[in-house]
């Protein structure tokens, strides 16, 4: 009887206060640097003056901000599809048939080789280097745990092993797969010339272009990572969750793609 009190009167809303919590801080992360911050913030606030006015036993101010909240919740389905889609998308791209984490645990039972599995990281930077020098623009779509199948659809599906000479003719300026994303899985290229949802994020830097911002959307949706080489200047860009992460050099780019890598 004790444990049950214990568990209605002090467990169940600890819980459900941290659960809350925890909603509204992905809710935030899944807006934040979008125009819809804004109204994601002032929802919110109104949300937490009908509370207090509900605690404080303020009737009239209570039902007329109870009616707007309750009519609001439609309104925040129309205004916030983008990021509905979005959330909806990732939770779709990363459930359990989707992991890579299970394939790779049952290795044996799919005879799959470890050198299937590894990315050849060595020959990805060659071609990098080489396209850095020539300013030959690319954009390159690791894939982790999260499936990328609902964006691969959208270009050419490949089964080529990594090496330098075939990511180079990939991104030759007179080939057909040139235009877009590569998308790479364990050793293998397995699509080109992919589209990918562009972000939306309002801070990222102006002077950066579609690529960048194609890099931005998928690592802002799923957790693959992505290097860009820019054509304007031939700098290379390694992305991260939808943040460009600095490197010093082109060991330094290598050793942190390693280590997200395992």
């Amino acid at each position: 009887m004790d444990l049950l009190k214990f568990l209605n009167t002090i467990l169940i809303p600890v819980v459900d206060i941290i659960l809350v919590g925890i909603m509204l801080y992905y809710a935030y992360k899944l807006v934040r640097g979008t125009a819809a911050i804004n109204i994601f913030l002032g929802f919110l606030i109104i949300y937490i003056i009908w509370w207090l006015t509900e605690l404080v036993n303020m009737p009239i101010l209570s039902n007329i901000l109870g009616g707007f909240i309750s009519v609001g919740v439609i309104a925040l389905i129309v205004v916030f599809q983008q990021e509905i889609r979005k959330f909806l998308l990732l939770l779709g791209s990363s459930n359990f048939t989707n992991n890579k984490n299970i394939i790779k645990k049952f290795n044996l039972l799919f005879r799959i080789s470890k050198k299937q599995t590894s990315m050849n990281i060595d020959e990805l930077i060659n071609a990098c280097e080489i396209f850095k020098k020539n300013k030959t623009g690319a954009l390159f779509i690791i894939e982790r745990n999260n499936s990328l199948d609902f964006v691969r659809s959208s270009g050419d599906q490949l089964n080529l092993e990594i090496s330098s000479p075939i990511i180079e003719s990939i991104f030759f300026k007179n080939s057909p797969l040139h235009d877009g994303a590569v998308i790479i899985e364990g050793n293998f290229i397995t699509g080109a010339r992919i589209i990918l949802p562009v972000s939306e994020n309002e801070n990222i830097d102006s002077r950066l272009g579609l690529r960048h911002r194609a890099a931005f959307g998928i690592t802002e949706k799923t957790d693959a990572l992505a290097i860009v080489v820019s054509e304007e200047k031939g700098k290379i860009s390694f992305i991260i969750n939808g943040e460009i992460q600095a490197f010093k050099d082109i060991e330094s780019l290598k050793s942190m793609i390693e280590a997200e890598m395992t």
